[in-house]
């Protein structure tokens, strides 16, 4: 099947040098790699309506007539607003357009357009915003198909990504299927052949939902293949940094201004006897947000560099790096550990990588705080002891095998804040020992959450003014970071960029107002979230980039917009920013629907703030209908896989590995060449077979 599948994208029809550069920005550069490029979500063109047919919230088209074009209103923080008035027999609106002064030429005064969008409706009056503008016959055609929306970058447009991916499509060799027909048929699976079609240019909803069976079967049979065998490889091995309980973890864990929960010090207690057993670690520490898993690892490194160890500190990204290595370096200082502490991010220069390579080397320091540019082949570590990591950087063969390569065997410790089912839990998490957080710290109350839609928003607006007139702060969430100036985009999400512009004319200057989402570069980011803490930012509006482990104690309101985007797991850990200090904590779920479904399934979240419940909760009622989107899957970093929604696949996928393994333990029998072949592609991400 994978015969062509390295193809550059360079020679697929009407992709350019600057086209393939574009789609390398985005980490495709091949074939393969293309195909594997999903859509987020799909677009649904329904049928045209009459003006005075409109509902309030609703996505619609209507054929309308340009009665006049406004002029350009410039406002302040440089944001413009275009309003277009237009008519149709029935009655008239008005078109807005936030930073599209190009509309303006797009449209002419007396001309017949379709616009489709968001409809909002204050007393009679109807307004669409953002809409997107089509011509009669070319709405026609499109009405009752499905569009594919795809993740782009700048530069690169959604017509583009379609075109490339049908080119991809038509020359890919789907020749072979590791799946063999009579598999495929025990499994209610398509071919390979078909879902990639079927994902990447579905007739119908039904389509595209059996497309995305196959190729979610496919990620989670590969992942588990991942588990079984470094579940092999760890099997008895050796303690090779064996070490004592020191009286440092003691002292500390005594100065603490608080008592560690029941659950909280068993998990030391486990990471303790793990360092000092004769098997090396290779434990999980699982709680839910807020729940201090933190301060567990901190303790167990604290073992480790007084042992005379190295430890490393993996975070998934330089936000959250920065964040650790701030909160290690004040406790090194307030309680006299022993910790020398030390960031490696991409950002630091390439005179600081050298400087700390050395530092590394040479054993100057003993706590490397970074992403995973703390296991590149640069890195030399004088004596490593201890891994932390999280579940975005699952440790697997690859990682280990590089640092046994440089001598090193160290122990590894995995952190999730996923409130997976054990159901779940016993297939994921096969090849690691568990630590279960299940108490909260003492004095902290549950967060107060409410499910509202559009007309709750002058009173969502005016909580959020009394939150900040209290001293408090305020996150924000959006899905998308800013919108696009491609009428072939989605913009029906709410974006970071066009969202602060809007709530600063909405709120007026008295409140200090600032973004954040992950393109922008890791100063800016870390500048913002420092002033964020600070308390010099009152509203922090931002992508599910603050979601995992920043810590802000003065916020107490957390708004997500387009709340039925994301997944019920992911909303909860949203939630768990707020609510951290000794105050109240918020959550508002904004949502775009109003339907019944919609409703009940986000009204969990305000049932309760049991993580493992929401999570049970949305293994049973999501179905794969739901999934394009925002990132469902919590920490697990699949493409298109939801380790909820998908469980009945998991628990095949499962299966069907653990019968492949049992006849062919190093699939080397001729009938599952392919099952190794497609493995080394998917093992870019979980893991090489070609080093078993």
């Amino acid at each position: 099947m994978l015969n062509n599948w390295n193809t550059p994208v360079s020679e697929l029809k009407g992709v350019g040098p600057k086209t393939a550069e574009y789609f390398h920005n985005l980490g495709i550069t091949n074939i393969y790699e293309m195909l594997n490029h999903f859509p987020r979500t799909y677009l649904v063109f329904g049928g045209l309506k009459k003006i005075s047919e409109l509902q309030n919230d609703e996505i619609a088209a209507v054929r309308v007539r340009v009665d006049m074009v406004g002029n350009l209103r410039r406002v302040k923080n440089k944001m413009t607003i275009l309003p277009i008035e237009v008519s149709d027999e029935t009655g008239s609106m008005v078109i807005k357009y936030f930073n599209m002064p190009f509309m303006a030429k797009a449209v002419s005064k007396g001309g017949y357009y379709v616009f489709r969008g968001r409809v909002k409706k204050a007393g009679k009056e109807f307004t669409l915003v953002q809409p997107r503008k089509y011509a009669y016959d070319e709405y026609t055609e499109l009405s009752g198909k499905f569009q594919c929306m795809y993740p782009l970058t700048k530069g690169l447009k959604n017509s583009t990504v379609i075109k490339a991916e049908n080119s991809a499509l038509k020359i890919a060799d789907f020749t072979d299927d590791y799946l063999s027909e009579e598999y495929r048929n025990k499994l209610h699976l398509v071919s390979s052949k078909e879902a990639y079609r079927m994902i990447h240019d579905p007739s119908d909803e039904k389509e595209s939902v059996l497309g995305r069976r196959r190729l979610s079967f496919d990620e989670l049979f590969f992942f588990i293949l991942y588990l079984r065998k470094n579940k092999e490889l760890l099997k008895g091995a050796p303690n090779s940094c064996p070490m004592v309980e020191s009286a440092e973890v003691k002292r500390f864990i005594e100065h603490l201004p608080y008592k560690l929960t029941k659950g909280q010090s068993k998990a030391v207690k486990e990471i303790l006897e793990d360092l000092s057993g004769d098997a090396v670690m290779n434990r999980l520490v699982q709680g839910d947000v807020g729940s201090g898993k933190t301060i567990v690892a901190i303790a167990g490194l604290l073992n480790t560099v007084a042992n005379g160890y190295q430890g490393a500190f993996m975070a998934p990204t330089e936000v959250l790096a920065t964040q650790h290595f701030k909160t290690v370096s004040e406790l090194t200082i307030r309680y006299g550990l022993p910790f020398k502490p030390v960031l490696l991010t991409g950002s630091v220069t390439e005179a600081g990588k050298r400087k700390i390579y050395e530092e590394i080397e040479n054993g100057e320091v003993n706590l490397i705080i970074g992403t995973h540019a703390l296991i590149q082949d640069k890195v030399v570590y004088k004596n490593l002891g201890l891994v932390v990591t999280d579940e975005q950087h699952r440790f697997g063969v690859r990682q280990r095998e590089t640092l046994a390569g440089k001598g090193v065997g160290p122990h590894i410790l995995v952190m999730s804040a996923t409130p997976i089912p054990r159901t779940l839990a016993i297939v994921l998490y096969g090849d690691l020992s568990i630590s279960a957080i299940k108490d909260m710290p003492e004095g902290r109350s549950p967060i107060k959450s409410c499910v509202v839609g559009e007309s709750f928003r002058p009173s969502a607006n005016k909580f959020i003014k009394d939150e900040i007139a209290k001293g408090h702060q305020v996150y924000i969430i959006c899905p998308m970071v800013e919108a696009s100036d491609d009428e072939d985009s989605d913009n029906e999400l709410r974006n970071v960029v066009d969202y602060s512009d809007e709530l600063k004319e909405a709120l007026g200057d008295r409140y200090r107002i600032s973004y954040l989402h992950g393109k922008m570069k890791p100063s800016e980011k870390e500048n913002i979230l420092d002033r964020f803490s600070s308390g010099d930012i009152d509203i922090l509006i931002s992508t599910t980039v603050i979601e995992v482990g920043i810590n802000v104690p003065n916020a107490t309101v957390m708004m997500i917009e387009n709340s039925e985007r994301f997944g019920l797991s992911q909303l909860h850990q949203l939630r768990g920013r707020v609510g951290r200090g000794k105050d109240q904590g918020y959550a508002i779920f904004m949502t775009g629907k109003s339907d019944e479904k919609t409703t009940e399934r986000l009204g969990i979240l305000a049932k309760t703030t049991d993580g493992f419940e929401i999570a049970s909760y949305d293994l049973k009622t999501r179905g794969p209908g739901e999934l394009f989107g925002v990132r469902q899957s919590g920490d697990f970093a699949f493409k298109i896989a939801d380790v909820f929604a998908d469980a009945d696949l998991l628990s095949e996928a499962s299966d069907l590995c653990d019968e492949i393994l049992a006849h062919d333990r190093n699939l080397h029998a001729p009938e599952n060449a392919l099952i190794r072949e497609e493995a080394e592609f998917y093992g870019r991400n979980f893991l090489d077979f070609r080093t078993i």
